[in-house]
């Protein structure tokens, strides 16, 4: 089953989207199904504002349709509400094309934070973008409960997973730190809510993987934190084997697939109790969920980090591909381009049986 992904996420980003679209493409080969990207590779694009570390991409009508058409998908799917997500979409609209669509990501409060528009009329755009959706899939109930009170439609699921033979508590990178460490892992900027973990009086250490905007401003704020900055593969997991607590202070994230990561490399997670920490902590022996998030921190000390692990181990990426195949079972996007693939197929005979070939 071809099936094609429009992002705007996309490599060389680090982040939580880009992971878990990398990882689920691996993930559905084992179920006979093909994704291939439509990401802003090859566009021109400019730094995002008041985050120059991202950028947007400026895609064409023309090209995108070309590459639709040259993927022939038999489903398509727009994973972000970005420039490349705004035009599939209104390819697959002209075109009378059934997609599906993700959310996740909170856009509203994301642009609120930084530019003060009210969370409301970002709402409203999200609303009128995956309107046109068959199924806009969403990583957990308690979002799913939300965007229904706030007017969205065919919302279903598409839970996450997390790869524990990368994410493990074996070798444990050395940190020459005093214990215990607590450790939290994404991009440097004011919607990750690291002011609220950095400023908490807890023992030991406290420590933050990842780049951003926001890095050098916290750095100069509290110079007792140790800022490891971007870490990928093999070496971040051996960083998050090494803390004893993972803080997840973020209010804004739909899931945190971090969270996954963290505890299967063994380590509890502490959090606020907001969409994702309430799905994936709950009341589990595995963590520890608090609006007092010092609180929580301490909490989690106690946390068995074998359970930490074994709750991981039941959450495969094969599982969330199925999750996610089967919401694009029902999708008939193979019929605008069976045509287009019948006269190729056709075209590549008569060049194979040319003269002189």
């Amino acid at each position: 089953m071809p099936i094609l992904i429009a992002t705007d996420a996309w490599h060389p980003q680090v982040n939580g989207v880009v992971r878990t679209l990398t990882s689920l493409a691996r993930a559905a080969t084992t179920l006979g199904a093909e994704i291939e990207f439509l990401t802003p590779e090859g566009f021109p694009s400019f730094a995002l504002p008041t985050y120059p570390g991202l950028r947007l991409a400026l895609p064409n009508r023309r090209e995108i349709a070309r590459r639709i058409e040259a993927a022939a998908p038999e489903a398509i799917h727009i994973a972000t509400e970005g420039p490349v997500g705004w035009a599939v979409r209104g390819y697959c609209l002209r075109h009378k094309l059934a997609f599906t669509t993700s959310y996740t990501t909170r856009f509203p409060e994301y642009v609120s934070v930084r530019t003060g528009i009210p969370a409301a009329v970002g709402y409203a755009v999200m609303r009128h973008f995956h309107a046109p959706s068959a199924t806009i899939m969403v990583a957990t109930n308690s979002l799913r409960q939300e965007l229904g009170q706030r007017g969205f439609r065919r919302l279903g699921f598409w839970t996450r997973g997390v790869d524990t033979e990368l994410f493990r508590p074996d070798e444990p990178a050395t940190l020459d730190l005093p214990r215990p460490i607590f450790l939290t892992v994404g991009r440097v900027a004011v919607e990750k809510n690291l002011d609220a973990f950095l400023s908490l009086d807890l023992p030991g250490s406290k420590v933050v993987i990842g780049e951003g905007p926001q890095r050098a401003e916290l750095e100069r704020r509290y110079p007792r934190a140790i800022f490891l900055g971007e870490k990928k593969g093999r070496d971040l997991a051996s960083h998050i084997a090494a803390g004893d607590v993972f803080v997840f202070p973020s209010l804004t994230d739909t899931f945190g697939v971090v969270q996954l990561e963290a505890l299967a490399c063994g380590v509890p997670v502490a959090a606020f109790p907001v969409t994702g920490p309430l799905d994936v902590i709950s009341d589990r022996p595995i963590g520890a969920i608090d609006s007092d998030l010092r609180g929580a921190c301490l909490r989690a000390l106690g946390r068995s980090r074998e359970a930490c692990r074994n709750f991981a181990l039941e959450h495969s990426w094969e599982n969330s591909a199925r999750q996610f195949v089967g919401n694009l079972s029902r999708l008939q996007a193979s019929a605008h381009f069976a045509g287009r693939a019948s006269r190729r197929a056709t075209d590549l005979v008569r060049t194979s049986q040319s003269p002189g070939r």
